[in-house]
């Protein structure tokens, strides 16, 4: 049984042990497999890792497999610095980040595990958002509104002159990046004075007691919290993408109707990483099910044939650096009932 830690995330925030701490394993577990894995980064696909790791620990269970959340910066730092072997991100690697892990002498791959849409949710009890533009979300957030835009009316006339409380991803979280980038126009910039946090249900809690607040995060919180939040359709301006106002879910994500906020989520692995034995079975185990695992936690899948060609880009990416033309399951990785 797959059992989501979400709202334990808070007292897992420095590091989640998902060791091999019981007695209890699938019947065709290899024994034989050992090590550790260190895992670290994004808060949004944590979920999805740590799932996956879970159900890894049944079919391998003398390997250790650690997963920190430090937001997907804190976690490219210590990718780029080789301290840890798989970094979990919720967007693309920045260049300086890339040099930084060249320069010690680390090759890395990308690889694509699911998408996410970043949800932005008010209080249930407030009955004036029906929905919001992209232009007004950006006033909203732009560093222009700080200590500007403080009320409700200042977006738009018609709602109440009441306070606005922001929550939103921290600056270490590849989420507040990617929100940035897509409505404010420029990665990383935005007001300074919301409520900000890296783990995502002290954003929920924040929300779902303030009558006042607005706040984002991804998908599957959303899903998680959804009886003390309210999402709010995102209307993007752009009829190509839909028109009107649009609210995320499984299809609009998939099919990217819910735009701009739609986005992929990624693992990185590094070239040393790969010739530890544990971490390439619990890579071939991540492509094998985390398309219905991250399904069952709320989020969206890749298409089969995408899960088939990251998994083929895992595999080249294990020769290259080992000189194995391809990995060996002996883990049952199909078998995810206990």
């Amino acid at each position: 049984m797959l059992h989501l830690k979400l709202k334990n995330l808070a007292a897992a925030a420095l590091l989640l042990l998902v060791a091999a701490c019981g007695p209890k394993y699938n019947e065709d577990a290899d024994l034989t497999l050992k090590g550790d894995i260190s895992i670290d980064g994004s808060s949004t696909v944590y979920p999805i890792t740590e799932a996956v790791a879970e159900e890894f620990r049944y079919a391998a269970p003398n390997v250790r497999t650690t997963i920190g959340v430090s937001g997907s910066g804190g976690g490219f730092k210590k990718f780029s610095r080789g301290e840890i072997d798989i970094s979990n991100a919720s967007r693309s690697i920045k260049e300086d980040e890339a040099k930084a892990a060249r320069a010690n002498g680390l090759d890395f791959i990308e690889l694509s595990v699911a998408y996410d849409g970043l949800t932005i949710v008010v209080n249930p009890k407030n009955d004036w958002v029906k929905d919001i533009t992209v232009a007004e979300l950006k006033k909203m957030w732009e560093p222009a509104a700080q200590n500007k835009i403080k009320r409700w009316n200042q977006i738009r006339p018609e709602w109440p002159n009441r306070e606005i409380h922001l929550y939103g991803a921290g600056v270490e979280s590849g989420t507040y990046d990617y929100f940035t980038e897509a409505i404010v126009g420029t990665s990383h910039a935005s007001r300074g004075d919301f409520t900000a946090s890296e783990d995502d249900n002290v954003l929920v809690q924040g929300v779902a007691g303030d009558i006042n607040a607005l706040g984002f995060f991804g998908y599957a919180y959303y899903e998680e919290n959804k009886d003390k939040l309210k999402a709010i359709p995102v209307d993007d301006e752009d009829a190509s993408n839909g028109t009107g106002p649009i609210l995320p879910s499984l299809e609009t994500i998939k099919d990217g109707s819910y735009a701009p906020l739609s986005r992929a989520l990624f693992l990185y692995v590094n070239s040393p990483a790969v010739k530890k034995p544990q971490v390439v079975e619990f890579m071939d185990f991540y492509f094998e099910n985390v398309g219905q695992l991250s399904q069952e936690i709320g989020f969206i899948p890749l298409p089969d044939e995408k899960y088939k060609a990251e998994h083929q880009k895992f595999k080249d990416f294990v020769a290259k650096h080992t000189g194995n033309a391809t990995t060996q399951r002996k883990t049952d990785s199909t078998n995810t009932s206990h």
